[in-house]
This record gives structure tokens, sequence and C-alpha cells, in this order.
């Protein structure tokens, strides 16, 4: 019997949980517009603020703090509505990079928390700048708090802890005033024009608790003991293969292989073959040819950050399925080596 498909790409989005699922078929019964003052109106402006705690609770902030908004990128894109320059981490989410700006005093650093392609968690540098964080990554894997991390501004994207997909906020601490963005409406308080889109509100609301539950249960320590494993399980069938960031903070999921010469979308082609779902790369780019910038900023050539293998696990992958895709994964590589000799 063919063994079922794995899928080791959570990095990229994360399975619908059933709290989100069952959160958004409510929501859909719920006719009202949330600006709308009459019952059915106030009906779906409940749902929406109960989001609002939910995700300010995951996240460590207050509920004021969240503005809802299409996703992380769209979040990001506050950067370009702020004054002065804008120094971006190298190895930061294009969704940051992209707002890069040089000019003259010190402005504002755009930092990713928690690398999407490695997994090294590192913290910004306290240098009295304001600081937007990416944590995109971080929510539900790691303990954070905003209220605690020193940053002015965060983004978050529901789809990468077990929401749906196209739904986000930007966190902004007391006090920090933003322009609103886009133009047009006074939903979000005057910060963020547009109707809420209250279905996804409501399920990211409901992924938000039910992951925060999964942090504070330890069910992320037993990810990590299953990414250890598969990861000693690489390294003893001896590939030549470097794994990224081994010995430093990562999250707990997350193992980015690098095999010089052999192509990152070559590996996943063949692993999508096999049975496995895994990334050359973050999503939003690994589609096209091209080396890791966030390697290449790590001081890997242009050959290795072109030979990049990221496989994301989360809670339920299994040891033995892990096992399975070590030992499929390292056959492959064997292979390869047999041929070029």
């Amino acid at each position: 019997m063919t063994a079922p498909r794995l899928y080791l790409d959570w990095n990229a989005s994360a399975p619908l949980r059933a709290e989100a699922r069952a959160a958004m078929a409510a929501a859909m019964d719920v006719a009202g517009n949330p600006s709308s003052v009459h019952a059915e109106g106030r009906a779906a402006r409940a749902l929406v603020e109960k989001a609002r705690a939910q995700v300010a609770a995951a996240v460590g902030c207050k509920p004021g703090e969240v503005i809802f908004t299409s996703g992380a990128t769209e979040a990001a894109a506050v950067l370009a509505r702020l004054a002065g320059p804008v120094e971006v981490d190298p190895t930061a989410h294009d969704c940051l990079w992209a707002h890069r700006r040089p000019g003259e005093g010190r402005g504002i650093l755009a930092w990713g928390h928690a690398n999407n392609e490695t997994g090294i968690v590192a913290e910004p540098p306290a240098d009295g700048r304001p600081v937007l964080l990416d944590i995109v990554q971080t929510v539900g894997r790691v303990p954070f708090s905003f209220a605690w991390s020193g940053a002015e501004m965060a983004i978050v994207s529901a789809h990468k802890f077990g929401g749906p997909k196209g739904v986000g906020a930007l966190i902004v601490r007391d006090g920090v005033e933003v322009p609103a963005g886009p133009a047009g409406g006074g939903q979000e308080l005057g910060r963020r024009a547009g109707t809420e889109n209250v279905i996804g509100i409501a399920g990211m609301g409901a992924a938000a608790e039910a992951a925060a539950r999964d942090l504070a249960d330890g069910v992320w320590e037993g990810v990590r003991a299953v990414r250890d494993a598969f990861e000693a399980a690489l390294e003893a069938g001896q590939t030549g293969t470097t794994i990224v960031g081994r010995g430093g903070v990562r999250l707990p999921n997350t193992t980015c292989m690098v095999t010089p010469g052999w192509k990152g979308e070559t590996q996943v082609m063949l692993m999508d073959l096999a049975g496995y779902a895994v990334s050359a790369g973050a999503a939003c780019s690994s589609g096209k040819v091209r080396a890791s910038r966030v390697l290449a900023a790590m001081g890997f050539d242009a050959t290795e950050a072109a030979s990049a293998l990221r496989v994301s696990i989360g809670p339920g992958t299994g040891r033995e399925e892990m096992l399975r895709f070590a030992e499929a994964w390292t056959a492959a590589a064997r292979r390869r080596t047999a041929k070029a000799a």
C-alpha cells in the first residue's frame, strides 16, 4: 500500500484548525455589517471584537492595539506610509524587504523575529530606533509577548497558526500614531478602511486562541523532539549537507538543509513525486528559480544559496513519518552522488 502524502510545509501555511473552521462556519450565518448599529450589525461587531481579544491574548498585547488587515503583507505596508528612512534586517521576509528606504537619520528598523526559511530566532538590536517586528512565524510556536518586546509595531498572519488565508493584523502600541491605509472609510477606529472580513477574522481569533493553548500545553516541545530526531537521521546519512542554524535558537519545527550543487527546486520536485510536500524557501518566492537572498545575507555563496531545502512540520507530524522522509531524501541524495561519480 502506498504511504499517504506527508505535508512538510507548515511555514508556508499551516492546515486550517478545526476551531477556526467552526468559528468561520458560525460567522457565515451572521448577516450584519459590523459598522451598523442595529442588532444584526452589533452581532457581527461582537464577533470581530471577540477575535480581537483572542488575537491580543495570543500575541501579548492589548485588544485595542490590534488592527485587522488582509494579511501580514498589507500590515507591513504601513512602512510605506511612515516618514523617514526604513532599515530592514538583511534576512527579513520580502514583505519587509520591499519597503527599504535609505535616508538621513535613524528612522525605523523592520526586523524579522523568526526567519521563515531557516527558523532562526533573533531579537532586534536595542538601539533606540522604533521597531516593526515580523512575528508571523513566531506566534503560537515560541513564547512571545508584544508588550515585553519593546517594538512599536508588529505584523501577524492567520494562516501560519491554523487560521484562514487572507487575514492578518498590524499590532500598534498604544500612543504610536500610524497613518490609516488604505484610505476610504472609518473602519478599525479609522486605522484601516474597508468592511472587516468577519468570517476570516472569526477564524483567526479561534485559531489564535487554540495556538496559544497548544504552546502553553507544551505541544511544540513534542514537535521539536520530532524535528531533532529527523535531523539526527539526516546527519547519520552523511550526505555532505549543512543544517542551517543548528545549535542556535530556532523555531522548533524548521529544518533548512543546504546540499551544495543540488538545486532546491530539483529536490522539491523529487520529494513531491515521492509523496512529500517541502519547499525551496519562502512560499512567495520558491516558485522562482533564484538563490535564497536570506542565505546569501548569511554568507552562503551563490551555489549554496540555491541548494537549500526547507522542511517545516507541525503538531501531529509523527516521528516515524519524519524518519521515513529522512530515508527517502537520503536515498535520493546518494543516487545523485553516485550518478555524478
